[in-house]
């Protein structure tokens, strides 16, 4: 898992966002120097698909000597300063289509390898989890469901269970941790953790919509990140626009 978004790799980038590209990207590799302090990408324009990577260029790989001219002494330093950098870019031009293929075919790979990880995640959650991710149409179970590989750790972390909810519906979760029991019983309790989502904006179309939805996921994660013996609750809180300020009646006021 990637935790900081500026390691990601063009290639993964961009094949993700824009597939249809893939063939048509053009190369500005303008050095290792910019990726102390920069992303793989520096910059990118999709309607010409040129794209500038911090990445060094195929004239790095030749002896220093076979590309500059250095004076050795001294005189008219900052003209020989001025026509390094002119040569330096005429080169990266003359090398752009090496940069260019190079690039492609690891685009080529990615996606390949890309497929091939989404291939062997479907048979691994097929054969060891019961769990079809091809049929599965409920698209937040399917987000879910990648990490069920590791829900030998993540089972019973409920402060992950939170930020997974926030996640996933892009709302602020209150989580309340308590005992529940169906008699009022102290002696005879269970564990229990609410997790209320904030979504007052909601219409009451909307939210019956949403629920649709969010019933069979919270039983998804009810089975697989809760513990056994945890009672689980996960409710949407909304309100109608209407009716969110309360009426307050007259002293002499009778309901029909």
């Amino acid at each position: 898992m990637v935790n900081n978004l500026s390691e990601i790799s063009a290639e993964m980038l961009v094949n993700y966002l824009y597939p249809e590209l893939s063939d048509r990207w053009t190369v500005q590799a303008e050095g290792t120097f910019y990726r102390n302090y920069n992303c793989d990408v520096l910059d990118w324009n999709t309607d010409t698909a040129e794209i500038q990577l911090s990445r060094d260029s195929f004239i790095q790989l030749l002896p220093q000597g076979l590309l500059y001219r250095v004076e050795k002494d001294g005189k008219d330093r900052k003209v020989n300063s001025e026509e390094l950098k002119s040569r330096k870019r005429l080169l990266l031009d003359m090398f752009q289509p090496f940069d260019t293929f190079s690039f492609r075919s690891r685009l080529a790979l990615e996606r390949q390898v890309s497929s091939l990880l989404e291939t062997r995640l479907e048979h691994i959650l097929s054969r060891y989890f019961g769990f079809d991710l091809a049929a599965e149409q409920n698209p937040y179970i399917r987000e879910t469901a990648v990490l069920l590989p590791f829900v030998s750790h993540l089972r019973g972390n409920l402060y992950f269970v939170r930020d997974l909810l926030s996640s996933l519906f892009r709302c602020e979760v209150q989580l309340t941790i308590g005992r529940y029991s169906e008699t009022d019983n102290t002696r005879s309790w269970l564990p229990m953790v609410r997790y209320e989502m904030s979504m007052p904006d909601l219409t009451p179309e909307q939210y019956h919509s949403l629920m649709d939805d969010v019933r069979p996921f919270c039983d998804f994660v009810r089975e697989w990140l809760m513990p056994v013996e945890t009672v689980c609750f996960i409710e949407p809180k909304w309100k109608d626009a209407g009716l969110s300020a309360a009426p307050v009646l007259d002293y002499n006021t009778r309901l029909k």
